[in-house]
């Protein structure tokens, strides 16, 4: 028997353990803390951030930024049912608040349970202006079985939707529906999911709940089929340009009753419209390939769906948005308008990339109900505005389960691997592999946005070095070309049931790796338009140029005396993406070219062409990569690539390269051309040899005439003088 000692040691041990436990699952605050609540408001970018407000002795009020930290910021997003706080912002970020400023010097630990019991001045002992509010941005993360307490008496409709997690329930009817359109709106609180009383219920309130599900509008609903269930304690008051239901107010308290909550009632049902890219067609299943259902805007640089940079369409010409003003509301325009649902966020500071040409529009504000952005108030005057302040959207896009079709194998990280398809073979779904035949960066593009992994970096027909799982070596797809825009690789033009790959799949199966950020190169059309002109030029200088194929096929035949008509022009070719533009090719495998003493990076970088109206190619230029550098870069940007002594090639971001009028190859051989009107075209990266973020801009066209002697670039018409931009 062990000593007495002993056992009261150990019977006090087990009664601190008690204590520790029951201190922890106890969640009432010490007596004295002032009772409080919390929002965030202001201009946001997502609703997940905000300024900071305050709810105390029956006023909404702020919270001075003196002495704020991140660790205040953490007790605020928890309070909030957010996991924690990314960052925090002084001096009004998100616009001056009103009233009264409740907090200042603030000062948490980061481990108190409310922003009440940190150390301040006090409660409305402050001499900061509102000009000093503080804001915050959450994790999207929400605490997993967070429960709603209100300690508002009155004036609840004053407080933000604050639940753990929100979802659409379909009825069994409608569970294998893609996309899945119809059913009970039901918030989880406590982690516990419940429905919402449909008494106060309005249409505002279903158009924010089928835009945060990627839908851009909705419709009424069979109530018949649908029966009472679990209620929510509150009702739900949107005014439709909110982002989320996390930006909603709360609706009156709903009395729980049991089986008699709600009775003059029904749950809340949500039937919202699908975008036309989304919608499912009798005919062919889901829309081929994405769309936009407006010209007049436009996405570009992103990496999925749903996603980029937003350009506007002004007298003929595509333009970008100035992030001056810049919101979740006008984000949520645009993405309503291109036929997804609601933002996610409203991206600033050309963070998906920076265009070219106008800045068309500047202090852009909508009120969230508008058809277009290009109908919401705006600064025509986009004076003080570059393209580093270029605004961009991330949209809401329906789930759709296209990564449950397509998996990576083999690969050392998630963003690389040979592609697998889930395919239908003898009656069941097996996984197998992609033929690599005509396999390139335009196919892996599809696949990466398919997986939501980014941009396309490579694409490999030979994948023997990725052990993939053997028993999905077996080719199910093959003969696949795509476009590009393609949400799906089932989407692009494929062989169907009748396979054909002569090498088999395994270690000749198609493979990609991904990426987040791309290049994106853009062409100065300006440059172009300005640069051209005309030079007769003797042959026997042209021995260079003949060798590698910069001259029309006639010049074979030409004497050493005779004359080549030229079309000279300078070009100059910006990197706009997110990562640096390099060769494909190893630094070891370029190729040396000894008549001009310089080595190919890439053997064909970009195709000049001139082309008849009617689309016919009447005359032909290629250049190759001899040099790859930052001619210039634009202010605060470093230089990093030149060609001298075997140097490293490329294009960084925020620099272009350019060539020169004056040297060789740079130039359409117009020799064989007779007078006319023709369109002059160039492309750059032709091949896709190396992955962009937008192929789209790598095209410049010009309308041009030719009178046997002059030329003129950018004119419209035969019959006016109207004359418009390269493009």
């Amino acid at each position: 028997m062990p000593p007495p000692c002993s056992l009261l040691c150990r019977l006090a041990t087990l009664l601190c353990v008690w204590a520790l436990c029951q201190a922890q699952l106890d969640t009432k605050l010490p007596p004295g803390t002032p009772i409080i609540q919390l929002r965030l408001a202001g201009d946001k970018h997502k609703h997940y951030e905000g300024r900071v407000e305050v709810y105390y002795n029956g006023e909404w009020g702020t919270v001075c930024d003196d002495d704020f930290s991140i660790h205040a910021a953490n007790v605020v997003c928890r309070e909030l049912g957010y996991v924690e706080a990314v960052s925090w912002s002084p001096s009004s970020k998100y616009g001056k608040g009103e009233g009264r400023i409740w907090l200042d010097n603030v000062h948490c630990s980061g481990l108190e349970r409310t922003l009440a019991q940190c150390e301040s001045n006090g409660f409305g002992v402050s001499d900061c202006k509102h000009s000093e509010d503080v804001g915050v941005v959450c994790s999207q993360r929400r605490i997993a079985g967070f429960k709603f307490i209100s300690t508002l008496t009155n004036n609840v409709e004053s407080l933000n939707v604050q639940v753990e997690d929100v979802r659409i329930r379909a009825i069994s009817s409608q569970r294998k529906r893609v996309p899945m359109t119809e059913g009970y709106l039901e918030v989880k609180d406590g982690g516990k999911w419940r429905q919402i009383c449909d008494l106060e219920w309005t249409e505002m309130n279903s158009r924010v709940i089928c835009g945060m599900y990627g839908f851009p509008g909705e419709k009424r609903y069979n109530t018949k089929v649908y029966k009472k269930k679990n209620y929510w304690g509150f009702g739900v008051n949107c005014t439709g340009n909110e982002a989320s239901l996390h930006g909603c107010k709360l609706g009156h308290k709903v009395e729980l009753r049991g089986n008699t909550t709600c009775e003059k009632g029904l749950p809340v049902v949500v039937n919202c419209v699908p975008g036309r890219a989304f919608a499912p067609s009798h005919a062919q299943g889901f829309s081929k390939a994405y769309r936009v259902e407006q010209p007049l805007v436009r996405l570009r640089g992103g990496a999925n769906i749903g996603e980029g940079r937003v350009e506007v369409l002004k007298n003929g010409e595509w333009g970008t948005v100035c992030d001056d003003s810049w919101n979740l509301e006008a984000a949520t325009v645009v993405c309503r308008e291109l036929g997804f649902g609601s933002a996610k966020e409203a991206l600033t500071g050309g963070k998906l990339g920076q265009g070219m040409g106008p800045v068309h529009m500047n202090e852009v504000k909508c009120s969230g109900f508008e058809k277009s952005l290009t109908e919401c108030y705006f600064n025509r005057d986009a004076l003080g505005c570059s393209h580093e302040e270029d605004a961009a959207v991330r949209c809401n896009v329906p789930a759709m389960g296209f990564q449950n079709r397509l998996r990576l194998s083999g690969g050392r990280n998630p963003f690389e691997g040979r592609v697998e398809v889930l395919a239908e073979k003898n009656g069941s779904l097996v996984w197998g592999t992609v033929c690599s035949d005509s396999w390139g960066t335009i196919e892996a593009t599809v696949v990466c946005r398919q997986l939501g992994l980014g941009f396309a970096n490579n694409a490999f027909q030979e994948t023997w070095y990725w052990s993939g799982d053997v028993s999905a070596d077996d080719v199910v797809m093959s003969g696949v070309r795509c476009s590009g825009t393609e949400m799906t690789l089932a989407q692009c033009l494929h062989h169907g049931k009748h396979l054909d790959c002569p090498r088999g799949g395994g270690r000749f199966a198609a493979g990609v790796s991904c990426s987040e950020t791309a290049p994106d190169l853009v062409l100065n059309a300006q440059v172009v338009e300005h640069t051209t002109y005309l030079e007769d030029r003797p042959m026997y200088i042209l021995q260079c140029a003949n060798e590698e194929h910069c001259l029309s096929s006639s010049a074979a035949a030409a004497t050493s005396s005779s004359y080549r008509r030229l079309l000279r022009f300078s070009s100059q070719i910006h990197n706009n993406g997110l990562t640096d533009f390099r060769p494909r090719a190893a630094h070891n495998s370029w190729i040396w070219h000894e008549c001009h003493r310089h080595y190919h990076s890439m053997e064909v970088f970009t195709h000049y062409d001139l082309l008849s109206l009617n689309g016919t190619k009447v005359a032909e230029g290629h250049k190759a990569s001899f040099c790859l550098e930052d001619t210039q870069c634009e202010e605060g940007i470093e230089k990093r690539y030149e060609c001298a002594n075997f140097g490293q090639q490329g294009i960084t971001v925020g620099c272009w390269d350019t060539y020169r009028h004056d040297i060789d190859c740079q130039w359409i051989d117009v020799t064989d051309v007779v007078p006319g009107d023709y369109i002059f075209q160039v492309v750059i990266n032709p091949n896709f040899e190396v992955a962009e973020s937008d192929y789209t801009n790598n095209v410049m066209k010009c309308r041009c005439r030719y009178d046997g002697h002059r030329i003129w670039i950018g004119m419209v018409s035969t019959t006016s003088n109207t004359w418009f931009p390269c493009v």
